[in-house]
């Protein structure tokens, strides 16, 4: 055994150095471990966290092919540049046709307002010979019934009275002719303005049917809803797509970006909407970010699930289940763009907030 005094010099610095370390790294850990236990006494922390912002699909109302691509992926775009154009030939075909038939109904509609016109003034002459074979009836009423005494008193002969008698009875038939002529002229004026209302009814029928064809053809082009940055593109120019379909995603930069943090239901109880939080980002794990909370859920993340757990099968296993909070973030817009969706956080909102 080596006593003490045979040490080298080289030995003794090796042993402060080694000693000099090993109290350093001693004291490095004590103050990070209590500085870790003073922040997981005064904030709730989760490392279960993702930035969120609405992503939506670029879809067709139209099936066509595509003849025009006018994004790449990952582009930025401004609200109302055009993304895609889709083949309007056959849109504007239906258009035309469809303008044809109504311009042609819109002339048929002049057509039954003209005839109406014109049967309203043939009944209103039919109307005058009522009066006019009314006044001659009346006329040849007198005479028969004046005839009809003479021949009594044998002031006349009955070839006289016979002949007066004829007059009287063709009157009568004239004066029913005259009525039946006025009743059927009003009849083709209710028949043409029944046509004219049938005319308005398909008038009306083919301007919506005009309005769908232009929609479609509005349709065929394809634009950006607000602005936003284009994402994973679909399609090629040349595919054949149908209406309804899936085209291209777009990241909306309108609106708020916020993150979803997934609590245990223990570390919720001092909550409440409008608590400042903290977090960083994986990406960015020097950088930190701030926050609002703007909503808690109103049920855990397991029982908006497609199965939700059933405790009553008898198999009871304890789990601590999560809220999610969703925590709007706050700063700069220049911080805030450095976020992006799906990315990974670690969130801290202090506890017993005024």
């Amino acid at each position: 055994m080596r006593h003490k005094n045979n040490y080298t010099v080289t030995d003794k610095l090796i042993t402060k150095i080694t000693a000099w370390i090993a109290g350093s790294i001693a004291i490095v850990l004590s103050i990070w471990g209590v500085i870790t236990m003073v922040d997981i006494y005064f904030n709730q922390n989760t490392n279960d966290a993702q930035v969120q912002e609405y992503i939506n699909p670029v879809i067709s109302r139209a099936g066509g092919f595509i003849v025009a691509i006018k994004f790449e992926e990952n582009e930025a775009v401004k609200k109302g540049d055009t993304l895609l154009v889709i083949d309007n030939q056959e849109y504007v075909i239906q258009e035309e046709q469809t303008e044809a038939a109504l311009s042609n109904a819109r002339a048929l509609l002049e057509v039954w307002k003209s005839k109406v016109a014109t049967l309203s003034k043939t009944a209103q002459v039919n109307q005058s010979k009522i009066l006019v074979t009314k006044a001659a009836l009346w006329k040849e009423n007198l005479e028969y019934s004046r005839y009809k005494k003479l021949v009594a008193s044998e002031s006349a002969t009955n070839q006289q009275f016979e002949a007066k008698e004829a007059s009287y009875k063709i009157a009568e038939a004239e004066q029913r002719s005259a009525n039946d002529k006025y009743s059927a002229s009003l009849s083709e004026i209710n028949d043409a303005k029944a046509q004219e209302e049938v005319v308005k009814a398909e008038i009306k029928r083919l301007s919506a049917l005009l309005d769908r064809h232009k929609l479609d053809v509005s349709y065929t082009i394809i634009r950006a809803a607000y602005d936003g940055v284009m994402g994973r593109r679909t399609v090629e120019k040349g595919q054949m797509i149908n209406a309804g379909e899936v085209l291209a995603y777009i990241v909306n930069s309108e609106t708020d970006k916020w993150v979803v943090a997934n609590y245990k239901e223990t570390q919720i109880e001092t909550m409440k909407i409008g608590d400042t939080a903290r977090f960083t980002a994986d990406a960015y794990s020097k950088k930190e970010f701030k926050g609002v909370v703007i909503s808690l859920s109103p049920a855990t993340g397991s029982s908006f699930s497609l199965l939700p757990p059933d405790n009553s099968t008898g198999n009871y296993v304890k789990i601590v289940q999560r809220i999610p909070v969703r925590i709007r973030v706050t700063g700069s817009k220049k911080d805030i763009e450095l976020l992006k969706a799906g990315m990974n956080v670690n969130v801290s909102i202090a506890k017993n907030q005024n």
